[in-house]
């Protein structure tokens, strides 16, 4: 019985998606929930796979084209897998036999099947000096290596001759390549221009010592680790929890403006910047006020291994009141992050560096980290911006402020 194979139902905020690859043909067995086709959109990469065991009868959008939401793509019959790969093999087997005859003419009548033809080819062999010991005479491949190793040095002589006549690439040749833009890359490329082009975005630094957080890490990791289920204590649940209560104190830095409105949140849900090889992509912790550090780990855990392998959903990434981007993990030292629209701030980490600070009126090495909010200055002022990023500092610098909420 013929199905059709729809595109999946995309949300209201993604218009329509790109075939970007599809991993089955017609004609192809393929079993049940396995993967067909992959569909990008402006967000993520969505997968499609066979409802049952089958094969493709048809395919109505190529790589490439666009498609809308539940718009067909494939035609699909079930249980054709076997027939339909017995019927596409027919052809490829009139075809061996008939290659015999057409390389025969090309070989002084001699019979020569297609894989020792290749041999014969690649390594530069007359057929009709092969000895065949196939049914009729025929030239097997086995017959063409054993030629290969008779004749040694002879039959390999051709090759330098070849590879010299090859015309030498011009020395200082500059290669180009080009290839065109993911609808990923797009979608990002346009929503930054849109962020740098239509807010009053500006950004202010500051520093922090992380020494109180890496000595407190250091003193709890392995049992942090051994009752949280192999999850691990980094510093971004630190960072989370930190700017979840600085929230809470300037709701300004956790609003969004919609048009000319102003939407306060009475919640926090903060974006963490996952870099991914097809772009930077941000799914979306939510209510982060009754997440626990060890949840928050095992969170951004599971985000960035599925982020990698492309198992992000639309929905993990949509919302959002606030984001935290750490460019430190590549070695940034200080950044400016751009806004993610339509939040009107965006905090920054970066790489922990030792250097040496005045502490209690002595010079002692530290382990100092830059830290950058940047904000939409329409609705944040800038006493506002600052005086919530000293409260991140003071959170950090003393961790026990965090579970105290003071």
């Amino acid at each position: 019985m013929s199905t059709d194979i729809k595109a999946p139902t995309f949300p209201e905020s993604v218009q329509d998606g790109t075939i970007a690859t599809w991993h089955k043909q017609p004609g192809e067995a393929v079993s049940r929930d396995e993967l067909i086709v992959d569909i990008e959109t402006d967000k993520v990469v969505l997968e499609v796979v066979a409802p049952a065991d089958g094969a493709l009868t048809e395919v109505l959008k190529g790589e490439g084209d666009t498609v809308l939401s539940n718009e067909v793509i494939a035609k699909f019959e079930a249980g054709a897998g076997g027939s339909a790969k017995a019927e596409a093999s027919e052809p490829a087997a009139e075809k061996k036999e008939d290659a015999p005859a057409e390389s025969g003419a090309d070989a002084g009548d001699k019979l020569l099947s297609p894989a020792a033809r290749k041999m014969a080819e690649e390594n530069n062999v007359d057929p009709a000096a092969v000895a065949g010991t196939g049914k009729d005479g025929r030239v097997t491949k086995e017959d063409v290596m054993n030629h290969v190793k008779s004749a040694g040095s002879k039959s390999a002589a051709p090759a330098p001759a070849q590879a010299a006549a090859a015309p030498a690439a011009p020395e200082g040749d500059r290669v180009e390549k080009r290839v065109p833009m993911t609808r990923l890359r797009k979608r990002i490329a346009e929503r930054l221009l849109e962020a740098t082009s239509t807010t009053a975005m500006l950004t202010t630094f500051n520093e922090v010592d992380m020494g109180p957080v890496m000595e407190l890490r250091k003193q709890y990791k392995d049992k942090f680790e051994k009752i949280h289920n192999g999850t691990r204590l980094g510093f971004m649940g630190f960072f989370v929890k930190a700017a979840t209560e600085a929230l809470k104190r300037f709701p300004a830095v956790n609003a969004s403006l919609d048009d000319n409105d102003v939407v306060y949140h009475g919640y926090q849900d903060i974006g963490v910047a996952v870099s991914t090889e097809k772009g930077l992509v941000v799914p979306v912790l939510r209510s982060t006020e009754n997440m626990s550090i060890a949840e928050v780990e095992s969170t951004i855990r599971d985000f960035g291994l599925r982020a990698r392998d492309g198992k992000l959903g639309i929905d993990e990434m949509t919302g959002g009141t606030f984001t935290i981007t750490n460019g430190g993990v590549f070695g940034s030292l200080l950044s400016t992050p751009i806004l993610n629209l339509p939040q009107t701030a965006i905090l920054g980490m970066h790489k922990i560096q030792e250097r040496p600070m005045a502490v209690n009126g002595e010079v002692k090495i530290r382990p100092m980290m830059y830290l950058a909010l940047s904000y939409d200055h329409r609705l944040i002022d800038g006493k506002e911006a600052v005086q919530f990023l000293v409260a991140i500092k003071e959170l950090l610098e003393d961790p026990a402020r965090i579970l105290l909420e003071i």
